[in-house]
């Protein structure tokens, strides 16, 4: 990668995260720390308002915004790969926003692009074995999750035909054996439980809130599985 297209990728990288330190982006890009220095600071010789606090990172200022950026060909056509691992995954909430976000997409295309890529849908398919359990939850759950609201779940037990309702406060989801896992502290057994979104029966919003912890991550979680 040359210099003039790290630092714009470095620039693409600042407006879609809110703050990121010099390890991060050097770690990403493969070259030193010091380079990544000399890489801001030309980007702040040309005129971009980035922010910077010692101990914590890098950030745009609010309300700059990059003119629109043109997909490279093999961007777009990956685009359509996103797009049948999306439909394949089981949610319909997500599979919904992920077309309306496509569609956005597509409309400022290149008219090539757009030729090749209705090409693409019609010769890709990620289709697997065996059938992917339904669900319809994750979006709200995500948006849940993000803006720390306790949700009530009506959930049908795996190992029992019973159903239970549960206040729980969604911390992580992930995707495993085909089925999409909220990760979730349950009010009910007071601990951390996991619940299968395809096994939720009906979600309700609730005006109670918890605070979010921006310090959970799923890898420590997987890894106290463990032990």
């Amino acid at each position: 990668m040359n210099r003039l297209t790290r630092i714009t990728s470095i620039l693409i990288r600042l407006q879609t995260k809110k703050i990121t330190t010099s390890l991060e982006l050097a770690k990403h890009f493969g070259v030193s720390v010091r380079t990544i220095y000399r890489d801001i600071r030309t980007l702040e010789e040309a005129g971009v308002p980035i922010s910077s606090e010692n101990g914590v990172g890098y950030s745009l200022v609010e309300g700059y915004h990059l003119p629109p950026i043109s997909l490279t060909e093999q961007e777009a056509n990956s685009l359509i790969i996103s797009e049948q691992f999306i439909k394949n995954q089981g949610d319909s909430s997500v599979q919904h926003d992920f077309e309306s976000m496509l569609a956005k997409i597509k409309s400022v295309l290149k008219s090539v692009q757009k030729d090749n890529i209705e090409l693409l849908e019609n010769r890709i398919s990620t289709n697997s074995k065996g059938n992917t359990p339904k669900s319809t939850w994750l979006s709200t759950i995500q948006t849940a999750m993000i803006n720390g609201h306790v949700i009530n779940l009506s959930y049908q037990s795996g190992y029992k035909s019973e159903y239970t309702d549960r206040d729980i406060e969604p911390l992580a989801v992930y995707f495993s054996n085909n089925a999409w896992i909220v990760v979730a502290n349950c009010r009910l057994r007071n601990d951390l439980r996991e619940f299968r979104l395809d096994r939720i029966l009906a979600v309700h919003a609730t005006n109670e809130t918890f605070k979010v912890q921006s310090d959970f991550s799923l890898f420590d979680y997987f890894a106290s599985l463990i032990h």
